[in-house]
């Protein structure tokens, strides 16, 4: 059976990944463990997301992780420990080949940087950072090396943007 891991569930355990209008909705065939900050939505785990190692999870438990509107809630932008400590995290508690659908407010957006408890903001370029293949680059002006950051890496498998939001889907390699 699939198992499925809503990060920042909030009210609805009917989250799911639209990248574009009309397309259709990704359904969940499998055990959903959902995860958020508070009790008032009673999440079957109750954690802070920006509180690292992940250890409310063992390695490689999910097949799919979705993170709709939460990941610009955790950390502080610039912060790269962070930043690559959350995606190790992720990586670790994904199956090989395993999914993480995301979605995060565009950056050049009012509500990206205007919603009190929004910590950073995503843009699509960050997510090039995860990849081995960015790092064929280094070299070339702009290019940092972030390898040593990485304890595995991820492949971006699609992104779109839809009204204000930037969707991501990455794939564990």
């Amino acid at each position: 059976m699939k198992q499925y891991l809503i990060l920042g569930c909030g009210n609805s355990l009917d989250k799911r990944l639209r990248l574009s209008p009309g397309s259709p909705e990704k359904e969940f065939d499998g055990e959903v463990t959902t995860v958020d900050y508070t009790t008032e939505v009673n999440p079957d785990i109750l954690t802070n997301l920006s509180d690292l190692p992940y250890d409310w999870a063992d390695d490689e438990s999910f097949d799919e992780i979705h993170a709709y509107g939460i990941l610009e809630h955790c950390g502080t932008q610039g912060d790269a420990d962070f930043f690559f400590g959350q995606f190790n995290e992720l990586h670790r508690i994904l199956r090989p080949d395993g999914l993480i659908l995301i979605t995060v407010p565009r950056w050049d957006t009012a509500c990206a940087f205007g919603v009190p408890d929004h910590r950073r903001v995503m843009p699509a370029c960050l997510f090039a950072f995860l990849e081995e293949k960015y790092y064929d680059n280094l070299g070339k002006p702009g290019f940092g090396d972030y390898r040593h950051f990485l304890k595995g890496y991820w492949e971006v498998v699609c992104g779109a943007e839809s009204g204000e939001l930037l969707n991501i889907v990455l794939r564990k390699v």
